[in-house]
């Protein structure tokens, strides 16, 4: 497939390749959704006459005046530092396409293409692609520890095509992950990777290559905690606790889209790591146990407010929406109200599609229905009739409001209750 670049005078007579995950995809023939650019053999100068408009302050990196599409000039990097900012960055118009390509992650991502169609391959990508295989370029991946996660969400990315880490990529990887480098890498940029993981096809692949590289407990020491922490077996046919996570975000990949639900899913059991080995396989108060980890992992991370929102609220209250169906009316009630399920509707349905994940994540469960969930809405709809204002016209007023408003939803539950009984 030629490079989508009709005739366009910004872009004339220079020498423009598209690299990395657009030619990645092509060839594999997913979707191409952003096309980056490299141009060999121009100043920043040149570019700014064109129209482009610079927006990289460690490299340049320009935007198309028509497109919006991101150029960047051939550079080099070299490793001079620790962390992110630790990199000496070289761009000048004697740099080649190769020199460019050398300095990325994974073969398969160390690719271009030309205008013909022609694709650059100097590093084996295609064979890689062809072969399923994560393999690094060269030397240079140690220089970024960012590069560990990377992988790993490539592998949750590609998980559809089943690619698997090159032997020597994954000892590599364990001797960056050993090395202590791993702490220089900031929140955002945790984040960042962390959060395209949960939105890929199947985000336990991340946590799972984290895991084998020696990764997650310098990254996730909560989650990689869960592993070996028994179950009872007749509730949990996997046992352990971390194998459980791993289910249950799958669940939650496939119940919803959203990386609040999916990261919450995640976090639901930290609470079971901390369980006294001589109360295991039982977890009894393990919801109250996991806030505080749950807690420190989002703050650690600077998650989004709602992430973590809604991460401590379903690590606290699963277990008491998993108990919905044999709850006194009155706990049916305050459960709705701890949950804030009559003002965040659309919250109180992720905690459900959470619960109902983690009903779903032991094997020979994958399709459960879950109607602890169908009761909660139920009853939910119906204690959200009662409006107080009838209670102010009879002459209630302040806490005597709430007490009488609580306890028309208890009667209007209990109504509720008879009838599902009857019927």
């Amino acid at each position: 497939m030629p490079l989508p670049v009709d005739p366009d005078p910004v872009t004339q007579d220079l020498e423009c390749y598209i690299v990395g995950g657009a030619v990645r995809d092509h060839l594999l023939d997913r979707p191409v959704v952003d096309h980056d650019w490299v141009v060999v053999g121009a100043t920043p100068q040149q570019m700014m006459d064109r129209g482009f408009r610079q927006v990289g302050a460690d490299f340049p990196v320009f935007l198309h005046p028509q497109t919006g599409e991101e150029y960047a000039l051939a550079r080099t990097e070299r490793k001079q530092g620790r962390g992110y900012h630790g990199f000496a960055v070289h761009a000048a118009p004697n740099v080649t396409l190769e020199d460019d390509l050398a300095r990325r992650d994974l073969t398969i991502n160390a690719m271009a293409m030309r205008d013909d169609g022609k694709i650059i391959d100097p590093f084996g990508g295609q064979q890689d692609l062809m072969d399923r295989q994560l393999r690094h370029v060269g030397p240079a991946f140690v220089e970024d520890p960012l590069r560990v996660l990377r992988v790993a969400r490539f592998a949750a990315q590609l998980a559809d095509h089943d690619f698997t880490m090159a032997p020597d990529t994954r000892a590599l990887m364990q001797r960056m992950s050993a090395s202590g480098e791993l702490a220089d890498l900031t929140p955002e940029r945790v984040w960042a990777e962390t959060a395209k993981a949960l939105a890929a096809p199947r985000p336990s692949r991340y946590f799972q290559v984290l895991r084998e590289t020696g990764a997650l407990a310098k990254v996730f020491p909560e989650v990689d905690a869960l592993f070996g922490v028994p179950q009872p077996v007749q509730y949990h046919p996997e046992v352990d606790t971390g194998i459980h996570t791993m289910l249950v975000l799958d669940a939650a990949t496939a119940l919803s889209s959203s990386i609040a639900v999916r990261f919450a899913a995640l976090c639901h059991d930290l609470g079971k790591a901390l369980t006294p080995p001589e109360e295991w396989p039982q977890h009894i108060g393990h919801e109250q146990r996991g806030v505080a980890p749950t807690r420190a992992l989002c703050e650690r991370l600077r998650t989004p407010k709602a992430v973590k929102e809604l991460a401590v609220l379903v690590t606290r209250t699963h277990g008491r929406v998993h108990q919905a169906l044999n709850m006194r009316d009155a706990t049916l009630v305050d459960l709705l109200e701890q949950l804030d399920a009559l003002r965040r509707p659309e919250r109180f349905e992720d905690v459900l599609t959470v619960c109902h994940a983690d009903s779903r994540g032991k094997p020979g469960s994958e399709d459960v229905d879950y109607p602890k969930g169908d009761w909660l809405r139920t009853v939910r709809e119906t204690i959200a009739d009662i409006s107080p204002q009838p209670l102010v016209e009879q002459g209630y007023r302040g806490a005597e409001i709430g007490e009488r408003l609580r306890h028309e939803r208890i009667r209007a539950v209990a109504r509720l209750r008879a009838e599902r009984d009857q019927g």
